[in-house]
């Protein structure tokens, strides 16, 4: 296991489903490091109002693989909703967590049972693999958008 900071990387492997699935994991992991120890209040925080709080990133994470999970590759109906980036009161910090950690167990189980070249219902030509690495990307693009939400919150910095 490589090892950066004091955050260990994910393992290197030869199964290509297991290695996308251990770099999904890392940044998932990044992006709740971020949130760890804050309140309901701390978590809503955004820098002069703008830009999406450490709440609404980690439930908007976490409506991003459903909707791909469940709606790109199961076909169910989902939809992208605005209210996800600013959750309401209802939505605390343990919530949000919890339910990101279901959906994360979920996405795994679909994935670790899928061939990564099962087609979307999107029609679109894109696969499973398609999926993984847009999961990927999205979840490190708010991973680097959480770091700097906390780092301007209360200076907390690192992985």
């Amino acid at each position: 296991m490589a090892v950066t900071g004091e955050v260990p990387l994910p393992d290197a492997t030869p199964d290509e489903r297991e290695l996308l699935l251990g770099w999904l994991s890392w940044l998932r992991e990044a992006v709740l490091r971020k949130i760890d120890g804050l309140d309901d209040v701390e978590a809503r925080w955004t820098p002069d109002g703008k830009l999406i709080s450490l709440l609404g990133i980690v439930n908007h994470v976490t409506h991003v693989e459903w909707r791909w999970i469940d709606g790109a590759m199961r076909g169910e109906d989902t939809e992208r909703l605005d209210a996800e980036f600013r959750p309401g009161a209802e939505l605390t910090v343990a919530s949000a967590v919890a339910a990101y950690r279901v959906r994360a167990l979920a996405t795994d189980a679909y994935v670790r049972a899928t061939p990564l070249a099962q087609p979307t219902r999107n029609d679109d030509g894109t696969d499973l693999r398609f999926v993984l690495l847009h999961l990927i990307n999205e979840t490190a693009r708010h991973a680097g958008h959480a770091d700097a939400t906390r780092e301007l919150l209360d200076g907390v910095t690192g992985e």
